[in-house]
């Protein structure tokens, strides 16, 4: 009877030895299932650097909760990494959202209004589809209405809104929030498995660039 107890109690350290040597061992992330190459190479503005790309919407919910986490996790990024957003456009509506978003960078007005527009339609549930309800939600945050209505018309946000949209019909993602690395590999949290893995993710595809 002892000697059974102590094989039982053997084979029970012996497994909970493996379960915590498996669990401290980094999860391999597989090309093809974690993470994708772009439908095609996108371009990129320098040779020298790292380029990721978050992909999102106003309208997204994920990309609305991903927020926090990508304030803090662009804060650990190395010097030859860039980080920029680019407004993804699949619907007629979120064309003008990305020109809001390319507006404000241009004005400066971008740390106003980039949270309190998540905000507006995430928690306040409003509606901002178009021009007029867009340029009404800047105005009421103390914007110029004129001068920002013709910014956002203007050609450098109208180019920028096109590049846009180019990427997000060449890059080949699916949803959003997705990240693009360097123009070839995409990723996102469902395909990486959870918001964690989904950083653990770009850092691999930034550290397999270098």
């Amino acid at each position: 009877m002892m000697r059974k107890l102590m094989n039982s109690f053997v084979v029970g350290a012996l497994m909970a030895l493996f379960t915590s040597a498996a669990s401290a061992v980094p999860m391999s992330y597989v090309e093809g299932t974690h993470y994708f190459p772009t439908a095609q190479k996108l371009a990129t503005s320098d040779d020298n650097v790292i380029e990721v790309v978050e992909m999102f919407s106003y309208t997204c919910p994920h990309c609305f909760r991903l927020e926090p986490a990508i304030d803090e996790w662009k804060q650990s990024l190395p010097d030859n990494v860039t980080f920029t957003k680019v407004p993804a456009i699949f619907r007629d509506s979120w064309l003008e959202l990305a020109k809001v978003y390319y507006a404000a960078e241009a004005t400066g007005d971008l740390e106003l209004l980039h949270p309190k527009l998540f905000s507006a339609i995430h928690v306040d549930k409003r509606r901002l589809n178009t021009e007029e309800q867009l340029l009404d939600f800047v105005e009421e945050q103390g914007v110029d209405r004129e001068s920002f209505a013709k910014m956002m018309n203007s050609f450098t946000v109208q180019s920028k809104v096109k590049k846009a949209l180019v990427m997000s019909q060449t890059s080949g993602i699916t949803g959003v929030p997705s990240i693009i690395v360097n123009g070839e590999f995409r990723t996102d949290a469902s395909s990486a498995g959870s918001t964690e893995d989904l950083f653990l993710v770009v850092d691999k595809l930034i550290e397999q660039t270098k």
